[in-house]
């Protein structure tokens, strides 16, 4: 790596896939699957060695694929389950499907591993089985934004929100925290996957799983409110899902269902707007930055992730109640297309995200083979890797 960095490394990484899906694009619904399948294109792209192990059928950039499961597993664990339009099976992570994927993956990595190789842990305690198996590695959790996991000794989180509510206010006045390698590297993107457009349609898009967590019923109260047209895709059904009652349904709402790629690019980028007002603390929510990719504006929520991607004003709106949702739905044309593409694509992408992970595991190199945290580093010639790119940084928002 060349990131500022006084000597060339590239290293092994053995990257475990997401036992109850297949590393593939087209699993679109399942952010984790996405992200291990960008992450081995990353590492791969940046010079590093890249082992993968998953599903049979995985579709990945890497040196080796092994396969420790296969459409078999998955039978026998979730039955006749159509993962590519049912989106999640009902897994758990103590199911026949976990079971085989750890029983097949710990032999499989005591065969490929060397002094020094990482273990990349990408979906929490569905991998603490086999990273406990192999603690002569370097272990780490490259991705965090679920609930539970958190065991690696070197922890990468998806946004400052999920890094300080993991941490808690046990760690408020705390003199003893030891957070150097407790870090925030935002979820990234292949920009190719994208299709931008300065022309919108005349409609809102809600894209995610179809539950409360995610407020879709918010979304659907907020385009009946408006007058909007509503498209809804997502895995799940909206038939629970309550409105207010002042219009009927089939005049603004139309559920079109999983969206497979092609589908979900052209949705995203000639929507007027993306709505998501998830109603829980969201490590991340890749949904708005999708968007924001593809030129269309967002309006959120404003607690988790979203205070820190969402620029209130500039990207769309956030918002805490009904009025102030319904009134950045009627403004959301203020709110121009190409300030969204450039923020996204100067924060999220492949590129620019990589660099981070090459900060990150520098360092973290550094504790088996250096002088740990102390380690010296005389050709350093930035420290850029934490600087956000402000849309105002590349003139698409004129000077004050």
């Amino acid at each position: 790596m060349t990131n500022g960095h006084s000597r060339e490394t590239r290293s092994r990484f053995h990257v475990l896939g997401i036992p109850h899906t297949i590393s593939t694009r087209d699993y679109t619904v399942c952010a984790f699957t996405q992200k291990t399948v960008r992450l081995c294109a990353m590492l791969k792209a940046r010079g590093h060695q890249v082992i993968h192990y998953g599903h049979r059928d995985s579709v990945v950039d890497c040196d080796e694929h092994v396969a420790v499961t296969d459409d078999d597993v998955l039978r026998q664990a979730y039955g006749e389950h159509d993962w590519r339009t049912q989106g999640f099976p009902p897994f758990d992570t103590g199911d026949f499907a976990y079971r085989a994927f750890i029983d097949n993956a710990i032999p499989e990595i005591g065969r490929r591993k060397q002094p020094g190789d990482f273990l990349l842990c990408m979906f929490g305690d569905g991998h603490r089985a086999i990273a406990e198996a192999h603690r002569d590695m370097i272990v780490c959790e490259p991705g965090i934004g679920y609930p539970g996991g958190h065991f690696a000794p070197y922890k990468v989180f998806e946004s400052y929100a999920i890094l300080h509510a993991y941490l808690g206010l046990r760690s408020v006045g705390r003199m003893n925290n030891r957070m150097w390698y407790d870090v925030v590297i935002p979820n990234f993107y292949d920009l190719a996957d994208f299709e931008y457009s300065e022309e919108k349609d005349d409609y809102f898009l809600f894209l995610g799983r179809i539950n409360d967590g995610k407020g879709v019923h918010l979304a659907m109260q907020i385009a009946e409110a408006t007058g909007d047209r509503l498209i809804i895709a997502g895995p799940g059904s909206i038939e629970r899902m309550g409105t207010r009652g002042t219009r009927p349904r089939e005049e603004f709402i139309e559920h079109v269902g999983v969206a497979d790629v092609e589908t979900r690019k052209r949705l995203m980028s000639k929507a007027k707007g993306v709505l998501l007002p998830s109603i829980f603390v969201e490590p991340f929510c890749g949904v708005h930055v999708e968007a924001m990719l593809s030129g269309t504006p967002v309006i959120t929520t404003d607690w988790g992730a979203f205070t820190e991607y969402n620029i209130h004003g500039i990207t769309g709106y956030r918002c805490r109640t009904f009025e102030q949702f319904v009134w950045a739905a009627r403004n959301i044309g203020t709110i121009r297309p190409a300030v969204c593409r450039d923020w996204a694509a100067s924060n999220f992408s492949m590129e620019r995200v990589g660099a981070m992970y090459d900060e990150y595991f520098y360092s973290i190199g550094n504790m088996v083979d250096g002088d740990g945290w102390y380690s010296d580093n005389p050709g350093r010639t930035e420290l850029d890797w934490l600087r956000k790119r402000w849309p105002w940084e590349s003139g698409v928002i004129p000077p004050a």
